[in-house]
């Protein structure tokens, strides 16, 4: 009898930063279904987003591929339904797939790849929120982030981001005891938690797990003078330097956002515990990471759309059957999640997919059961609001490199330098690493042709939008499928049936 493949859970929250979790060390915030998973299994210490911004982090971490491959530019490009993603090939080796949460998925096609989708999404599916290069110091009040979300943190009985993370957690667990009671065949399950993600507004069993005075302040202030260029604008942008928060704002924004880290752990625990009841834990490996992290006021800096640590790195832990207990300190990325999932469908002997398009990263399985490095790197592309040409990071080995046409490059020794305080990019002792850092970047990247095409797709979507708020309103989206007719207990069914078909463990006879 062939062995069934292990089954996937991947869980992914929302601008979560790995620095302020338990699970990496913070010494205040409490994630104890994360540490318990990290302390079985294999945490990853260098592991990065794609994009540091919603949609496109999405969108390549489901394809496989750099933004700039599939023109996954900002929170309103259309993810092309000609992608195919980890969803698809999943599904060509004979696994059920779901999705539970948020994707940002912007277009008609509203289920790349994925079986079934069980609930909608938080954010718009259209092109309302698309930024527009020829005019980049332009402030778009109506979406681009300020800083309400700081000054007006707190605690709140409920939010729409509660409500909805909430129907997640609710309709995971479902399907996951669907799959127990109706499916034998593996499953992929993506769980997608929209916390902790700003407004930093938390309820008050979360809050009131953290007192004020143990929430640390940002270890690292910049004036803006001191700053970059690329984060002078960021905090135009984002109205720091016009409206800076206080103190105690940032202190009580902080205090929220651990809180919901919290919040998100819990979820973490309550999709685990179901595994559990489901005789399925010791069949699934479960992947823990998000789609980028979080500034939280560290260089006076929030929210995401930079390269720093703390905005560019994300959470990635692995547990389950063949996966080694430890830490990985190599470089690695959101890319390298559908090679990843590939390697674990095909580990019974199921043949590999042919891929329908190049990818750009690499399995990180072998790291994962042996707990050694690769000499692996991680890429990053950023082609959205608050600026006017491409940013990219190279991080290889030690360093981080950052480059955006027209501003000064940023050179770190993360390894020495983690909190990236002193930049080597004109330091003559680093000359030769920083000019093949910039020599790697003008052979990788065509700016000036990646430029002309954000703007061409920019206008093109434009286009669309306006047009599409005139008329009769048509959205993209996703309402899930329901009949109501056919749940629980109907007229034209016997009750004791349905009771049998929805109990797990069902009744031995």
């Amino acid at each position: 009898m062939t062995k069934k493949a292990p089954n996937i859970l991947l869980i992914m929250a929302d601008q979560l930063a790995p620095q302020f979790t338990g699970a990496y060390g913070h010494p205040v915030v409490k994630t104890p279904h994360m540490d318990a998973l990290a302390a079985r299994g294999m945490r990853f210490d260098s592991a990065y987003c794609n994009s540091p911004l919603c949609a496109p982090s999405r969108f390549s971490f489901m394809a496989g591929q750099h933004i700039t491959s599939i023109c996954a530019y900002d929170n309103a490009s259309e993810f092309p339904s000609s992608v195919p993603t980890f969803a698809h090939y999943l599904r060509q080796m004979g696994y059920r797939t779901s999705l539970s949460g948020k994707m940002h998925f912007v277009g008609p096609d509203q289920l790349h790849g994925f079986e079934e989708r069980v609930t909608t999404d938080v954010y718009p599916s259209d092109f309302a929120w698309t930024p527009d290069w020829e005019q980049p110091d332009e402030r778009i009040d109506k979406w681009y982030h300020n800083m309400e979300s700081v000054k007006e943190a707190g605690v709140a009985a409920t939010t729409f981001q509660l409500e909805f993370d909430e129907e997640v957690a609710f309709f995971a667990r479902r399907k996951l005891m669907d799959y127990a009671c109706h499916s034998a065949t593996p499953f992929c399950m993506v769980a997608s938690f929209i916390h902790p993600h700003d407004p930093y507004v938390a309820r008050p069993e979360f809050f009131n797990l953290y007192s004020p005075d143990e929430i640390d302040m940002p270890a690292n202030r910049f004036a803006y003078d001191e700053q970059d260029d690329f984060s002078k604008r960021l905090m135009d942008g984002m109205e720091a330097s016009t409206k800076p928060a206080t103190d105690d704002e940032i202190r009580n924004a902080r205090h929220a956002y651990y809180a919901n880290v919290s919040y998100f752990d819990s979820k973490i625990g309550e999709l685990v515990r179901t595994l559990d009841e489901i005789g399925e834990l010791d069949n699934t490996i479960i992947i823990i990471t998000a789609d980028h992290g979080d500034m939280l006021g560290e260089r006076d800096l929030w929210y995401k759309m930079n390269f720093f640590e703390h905005s560019g790195r994300v959470p990635m832990i692995m547990a389950g059957p063949g996966i080694a207990q430890g830490q990985i300190d190599t470089p690695c990325s959101l890319v390298d999640i559908l090679p990843t999932m590939v390697d674990i469908a095909s580990s019974t002997g199921t043949a590999k997919p042919v891929y329908g398009q190049p990818i750009d990263g690499r399995s990180l399985m072998p790291m994962a059961t042996s707990g050694k490095g690769d000499d692996g790197d991680a890429i990053g592309e950023y082609c959205a609001e608050m600026t006017g040409n491409p940013v990219y990071m190279i991080r290889r080995g030690d360093y981080k490199y950052i480059h955006c046409d027209g501003d000064a490059p940023l050179l770190f020794d993360i390894k020495n330098d983690p909190a990236e305080l002193n930049n080597l990019a004109q330091a003559p002792s680093h000359k030769e690493i920083s000019d093949a850092f910039a020599q790697e970047v003008q052979s990788r990247w065509d700016s000036d042709k990646i430029k002309s095409d954000v703007i061409a797709k920019q206008k093109q979507r434009t286009a669309v939008f306006e047009a599409m708020q005139q008329g009769k309103r048509v959205d993209w989206d996703y309402n899930p499928p329901r009949d109501a007719s056919n749940e629980y207990v109907r007229n034209h069914m016997d009750w004791t049936v349905a009771a049998e078909l929805t109990r797990f463990p069902p009744l031995k006879r």
